[in-house]
């Protein structure tokens, strides 16, 4: 199981990934700060639009060659997808 980004190197950890954010949702979403999907979805353009600063602090360098079509045709998917 993956539980962290960190450990992320395929698409199937991605597909894990996913699965256990929202493992972590059902079984505690009061620790989530945005427990609904608008304020969750917010939150997620809010940290992209602003994912340079988080690299920078942490002292990495932002992927610039990181497949983000692929990303958005996941989200836009999962809007549909059964």
């Amino acid at each position: 199981m993956t539980t962290s980004p960190e450990y992320v190197d395929s698409r199937e950890d991605l597909a894990a990934f996913v699965r256990s954010l929202q493992r972590g949702h059902a079984e505690g979403a009061g620790s989530w700060e945005n427990t609904d999907l608008p304020s969750f979805l917010e939150a997620l353009a809010a940290w992209i639009d602003d994912a340079d600063g988080w690299y920078s602090n942490a002292g990495r360098e932002l992927p610039v060659s990181g497949d983000w079509t692929f990303f958005a045709r996941a989200l836009r998917a999962a809007a549909i997808y059964e």
